[in-house]
């Protein structure tokens, strides 16, 4: 099952692999058609209400099937502003055609006539709520009417987020949904079909351009609400949590802190102004610490949890103690990885590991990226949390959906990059589920490193990564 908004993230996917949206609408269409024609015989009518968005350009690429019958197309409002090019060609075909088709402007020109099928292609995944007219008007003609309703991929009223159903909504007799069902339509008193309409399987594996439709940005948000990210790191390094740090704002984290001990505070505090460096006695993490700094993330959206803080026994222990006392999202990166499959926390963890640190966490890995990806999902299972496991193909998995992305390069081997890495994703974690956050993290730093290396060739450094990666999660603009 996938939601309205899963869908169209899978749409993009698909046209990122090479499948583009003008192929599935036509693919779309052609399983309209074959609906039916299971449902009427050659020569009945049949009455089409198109809506002026992608599910109403199905079915007018569905009308071209449909010649042995009679077709007749209601398109709700004016051409010129049907929202996507693809189906106002399709309006424009069948317009060039000389098939019958009338604009309905309002509620008062909804007229059915007396059809043997009505098929319902008004509203489509994207929208939930009451039906606003002309649509209410001409959902309730169809309840009405003396005559079976098809609805394309949901009845026109029903959220496909949510699944719930408005008042207003079309009473579907018959669903052809496309792909994958949606929520809300095992629930409906109708026959529902899922039409395979030729999106490959990779368009759900792979992490493409579709998962950045995630991000959004609300215009009347406030200082905070895009998420506040604390680091705990420093010690033995400096650059990694100034890394970090720097990515997670840079991945458009509103605030983001670094608590790091006194001795190194002012030097990750030089390596950029834009840092908030929080200091702590002594020269390392210890477990001493921890209750200050625990109360100190409880504050924030998500803790980033590793970069330079070193292995000594004494700060794995503050590792443990710390991860234990946390019952929000933390990033787990670096020698804080070895703790997490011993340790009993309500948080939710994101862990980034090499290989080589998931080979130390108790994970298996391998050369060919496919079993490599059933590995590190079978071991997320295991240790019940998700993984972002690094490599030519990253794989991110939660132990039941498993993604792989393939952005990234071999200049991106050099030091400093998984702290940018882990910023970006405590970034994205404080405002999206972690296993998407992890995805959309890889695929964007991936995706930096890339234009880094087509610049500059090789030889790139983790901080020509920072100014790269607004561009590799909302474009130019």
């Amino acid at each position: 099952m996938l939601t309205g908004s899963e869908m169209a993230v899978v749409d993009e996917n698909a046209a990122a692999l090479g499948v583009p949206r003008k192929q599935l609408m036509e693919s779309s269409g052609n399983a309209v058609a074959r609906a039916v024609r299971d449902l009427v015989a050659p020569g009945d009518s049949v009455t089409i209400v198109a809506g002026r968005g992608n599910n109403g350009g199905d079915a007018l690429v569905a009308a071209r099937f449909l010649d042995d019958y009679d077709p007749r197309v209601l398109l709700l409002g004016r051409p010129e502003t049907i929202a996507t090019d693809i189906a106002r060609e399709n309006w424009a075909a069948l317009r060039q055609s000389e098939y019958d088709t009338e604009q309905v402007r309002d509620s008062t020109a909804v007229d059915l006539g007396d059809p043997d099928l009505v098929v319902d292609a008004m509203l489509g995944t994207g929208i939930s709520g009451a039906l606003r007219e002309p649509a209410a008007t001409a959902a309730a003609a169809m309840d009405e009417a003396d005559a079976p309703v098809l609805s394309v991929d949901v009845p026109s009223g029903l959220d496909a987020e949510d699944g719930t159903l408005a008042d207003d909504a079309v009473d579907a007799d018959r669903v052809v949904t496309f792909h994958d069902t949606k929520p809300g339509l095992d629930a409906l008193d109708a026959e529902v079909t899922v039409a395979d309409i030729g999106i490959p399987d990779a368009a759900e594996l792979f992490v493409e351009r579709g998962d950045l439709q995630r991000l959004a940005r609300d215009p009347a948000s406030h200082k905070g609400d895009n998420g506040e990210v604390l680091v705990v790191g420093g010690g033995p390094y400096t650059g990694a949590p100034a890394l970090s740090a720097q990515a997670a704002l840079r991945a458009g984290a509103d605030l983001v802190r670094v608590a790091a001990p006194e001795t190194v505070a002012r030097e990750i505090q030089g390596y950029s102004e834009n840092l908030i460096v929080e200091a702590y006695d002594g020269d390392h993490l210890a477990p001493d610490h921890v209750p200050a700094i625990a109360d100190r993330a409880a504050a924030h959206d998500t803790v980033v949890l590793g970069p330079g803080l070193g292995g000594a026994d004494e700060t794995l222990a503050a590792v443990e103690d710390l991860l234990g006392s946390l019952d929000g999202t933390a990033v787990v990166d670096a020698d804080a990885l070895q703790v997490v499959p011993g340790v009993d926390t309500d948080a939710t963890l994101v862990c980034t590991p090499h290989q080589g640190e998931l080979r130390k966490m108790g994970g298996e890995t391998s050369d060919d990226w496919r079993e490599r990806a059933a590995l590190v999902e079978s071991f997320a299972a295991d240790i019940g949390h998700t993984l972002l496991v690094k490599g030519p193909y990253d794989v991110v998995s939660d132990g039941d959906r498993t993604r792989v992305n393939r952005t990234g390069n071999p200049g991106m081997t050099v030091g400093g990059t998984g702290d940018v890495l882990a910023g970006v994703t405590g970034a994205l974690a404080a405002v999206q589920d972690p296993r998407h956050a992890a995805a959309i993290a890889a695929h964007a730093v991936g995706d930096a490193g890339d234009a880094v290396v087509e610049e500059r060739g090789y030889g790139l450094v983790a901080t020509d990564l920072l100014e790269a990666v607004p561009t590799a999660l909302w474009g130019e603009n």
